[in-house]
């Protein structure tokens, strides 16, 4: 039923919980399996640039690259398979935009991001990835 299945991450410990789901669901569909980190882009689009926004994208992009390293290294102890991407825009955005062109049949995710700062700042983007996706979505809760 599943192909290719599309689970997003952002380093929080609810989106480790969605990518055990995901292997789960991967392997029980032999489908291939992808993992999207995304930097929101949100949060930088009203500010000049100067040297302090170069410094807080950077610790954003080391963050994004610890979290895509650490769901590597789960894979490989499941002997599993898993193709990373590190993008950056809106994430809900991104996140479809993903999974359309990775011909994604199904999104997993974690019902909420690192912190509630995130729902204040950025919206809930698991509510807008399913009512914007075209595909399945799995909602992993805590």
């Amino acid at each position: 039923m599943y192909n290719t299945i599309l689970v997003a991450i952002d380093g929080s410990v609810i989106s480790e919980k969605a990518f055990e789901a995901a292997v789960e669901q991967a392997k029980a569909w032999k489908a291939k399996l992808h993992a999207v980190y995304v930097v929101e882009s949100g949060l930088f689009t009203d500010i000049p640039a100067d040297s302090k926004l170069e410094i807080m994208y950077s610790l954003l992009e080391q963050e994004g690259n610890a979290a895509l390293d650490k769901i590597r290294e789960i894979a490989q102890k499941q002997n599993f398979e898993v193709t990373t991407h590190f993008e950056q825009g809106h994430a809900g955005d991104t996140i479809l935009s993903t999974a359309e062109k990775l011909n994604a049949d199904l999104i997993i995710m974690g019902s909420h991001g690192k912190s509630n700062i995130d729902r204040i700042l950025i919206g809930s983007v698991s509510s807008f990835v399913v009512e914007h996706s075209k595909v399945s979505v799995l909602v992993v809760r805590s």
